[in-house]
């Protein structure tokens, strides 16, 4: 579209939509330029701020009319560029669609709109004496329908699941503006296809989330976690191995942090602590248990500890005996957030893989080595484990975080190798593009080029994204 008819698209729609919906040219904000991914900023003609879903319906018809592109976005809080508008194209915001509708105890699921934040989610249910079980570091920035659109996943997978799995209904827009009211609430319906799945995990490409019903759990009745200090990588998948067998459906958190990784959140970043000492450990694993009894489950959490420390598979830990204890516990593994901060490590480059559990390690042991030598390029290890999901920060000292192509060619590479994925949890977006095939075949990914055909025959809403 030529650029005097794309602007004259956009001068029209933004007065139709009324006054603080629209904002454009020199008005479009910062924070609507980019992302976490450190990627460029871009240069949106406008950023729409719908507050109703019709709002929503209204500014995808006309934009699908017009051949406008359409990027969604919600807390900007992704790594991968997802979010990201394309130059001279839309930037549609959900941070006005803010609200819980509906909780439902009886049936145990909260109706929210997809620009409320995760946290608020989670205060919501804690309210009223049920769990929200989804939980990542932006909580406080991160939106809802961000995390359905990426099919988050977070520090609790091991025992409910990814984002998806915490979804019973939907309520989403196609890119033509037809409105799909998919508001189950029920556990089961088996009535034809269950097609919210399609669009969670789509990052924003077939549909723009703008509710959900959301799967509660009972709230528990008590939260017991231990730092532990183990040394070799067999001894944490041991550890694994008796945490899943003794505490069975109790077992809610696996996080293992590397010794490189252990140094910046306690030593570098400013405030860290370290509430147990590492000494010539190799990693410690934060395991959070969720029972229903204090008296009961939290006298076994404590007893199997004890155990793994007779046996020799803990070298050291720390058990949290408050609320405070917790915090700092979950504090150490949250701290990656702090990681950009040029005191810690400054710009760099935030990997998210997923491999075959005992074979993490190999990939540790052949990357790191494989990164400094070749690119003078450090990296630093962590991740839940328990699913099989790895972070890595990498950085090349005084260099800027992109573009390093010849990092992520040797991480994805070694990915491939292994048989692993080169997006456990924060999806594809832009950087993570060209490595699609290491986890997809062609097979699968022309079947989703021709599902983003068959929803998005413009090929308007978040184009560029996952695949051209």
């Amino acid at each position: 579209m030529r650029a005097e008819f794309r602007g004259s698209a956009v001068e029209a729609l933004a007065s139709n939509l009324g006054p603080g919906v629209a904002l454009t040219g020199a008005d479009v904000p910062d924070r609507n330029r980019q992302d976490w991914s450190f990627m460029p900023a871009t240069r949106p003609a406008a950023v729409f701020r719908p507050s109703s879903t019709q709002e929503v319906a209204a500014i995808l018809r006309a934009c699908h009319d017009a051949g406008l592109a359409v990027t969604p976005q919600g807390g900007l809080t992704g790594l991968c560029g997802g979010a990201l508008p394309l130059d001279g194209g839309i930037a549609l915001s959900l941070e006005r669609m803010v609200g819980i509708e509906q909780i439902d105890p009886d049936g145990m699921t909260m109706t929210v709109l997809a620009g409320t934040p995760l946290e608020v989610v989670q205060k919501a249910a804690d309210e009223a004496g049920l769990f929200f079980a989804l939980d990542l570091g932006a909580r406080g920035s991160c939106l809802v329908g961000g995390n359905l659109s990426t099919n988050a996943g977070g520090n609790r997978v091991i025992r409910y699941g990814m984002a998806r799995d915490l979804v019973l209904g939907l309520e989403v827009v196609l890119p033509d503006g037809t409105v799909l009211p998919m508001l189950n609430r029920m556990i089961k319906n088996n009535a034809g296809y269950d097609l919210k799945q399609l669009f969670l995990g789509s990052e924003g490409t077939l549909g723009v989330i703008t509710r959900a019903v959301l799967r509660l759990h009972p709230k528990p009745g008590c939260v017991a976690a231990a730092l532990c200090v183990v040394t070799g990588y067999d001894k944490v998948v041991d550890l694994l191995a008796t945490a899943r067998r003794n505490l069975g459906p109790f077992l809610s958190a696996f996080e293992v942090m590397w010794a490189d990784y252990w140094h910046q959140a306690t030593v570098r970043v400013p405030g860290g602590k370290a509430p147990v000492a590492i000494g010539d450990g190799t990693h410690v694993v934060l395991i959070e248990m969720q029972g229903l009894d204090e008296d009961l489950d939290g006298a076994r959490f404590d007893a199997w500890l004890q155990q793994q420390f007779e046996v020799g598979a803990i070298e050291d830990g720390a058990v949290a005996r408050s609320l405070s204890d917790l915090s700092d516990f979950w504090g150490t593994r949250d701290a990656a957030a702090e990681f950009a901060n040029p005191q810690v490590i400054g710009p760099h480059i935030s990997f998210d893989i997923g491999l075959p559990i005992r074979r993490i390690e190999e990939f540790v042991t052949r990357s790191k080595p494989a990164l400094l030598d070749r690119l003078g390029c450090h990296s630093v290890h962590y991740g839940h484990v328990g699913d099989g999901n790895i972070h890595i920060v990498a950085w090349v000292p005084g260099a800027a975080p992109q573009p390093l192509p010849t990092v992520s060619e040797i991480v994805y590479g070694i990915v491939r190798d292994l048989g692993g994925t080169v997006s456990a949890e924060h999806g594809i977006g832009l950087l993570k593009k060209p490595y699609l095939n290491h986890t997809r075949d062609e097979a699968q990914v022309d079947l989703m080029r021709r599902l983003k055909r068959c929803l998005d025959p413009h090929g308007i809403l978040n184009p560029t994204k996952i695949f051209d």
